[in-house]
């Protein structure tokens, strides 16, 4: 397998991560409120903190790996998100679980833009490479 395929695998199994966390935490939404004792606003709060960070963390994210390098910030979000993600399998408490999400998010933001990143500078290389 070439290193643009390998590229290409990893930056898709993140993403994968990404999308079926998400789907997860909407299924085992009613069995976190009453694992925490949440209202529907406590709840709401588990997917919010999430999205929140997530989207707040984009543009940030994006100059990071100009500035760092993508595979750099790549490796540190999906470091983060799977801290995270353990930490929230763990959490005890629902301020615990809330802001173990909201960090996940960061995570999740660094992730996916580093990925997409990879793999759009992989891509766009190989053409000029072939032509050599």
């Amino acid at each position: 397998m070439s290193q643009a395929n390998r590229v290409l695998v990893v930056a898709l199994f993140s993403y994968l991560l990404i999308i079926l966390d998400i789907s997860v935490v909407l299924t085992g939404l009613p069995d976190i409120r009453e694992a925490f004792d949440l209202s529907a606003i406590g709840l709401s709060w588990v997917q919010n903190a999430y999205l929140l960070c997530f989207g707040g963390f984009l543009l940030l994210a994006a100059r990071a790996g100009d500035h760092f390098g993508r595979k750099r910030v790549f490796l540190i979000g999906l470091g983060i998100f799977t801290a995270s993600s353990l930490a929230i399998g763990l959490a005890s408490s629902a301020a615990l679980l809330i802001g173990a999400r909201a960090v996940q998010g960061v995570g999740a933001a660094a992730a996916a833009l580093s990925a997409m990143g990879l793999v759009v500078c992989v891509f766009a290389l190989r053409p000029a490479i072939a032509r050599r």
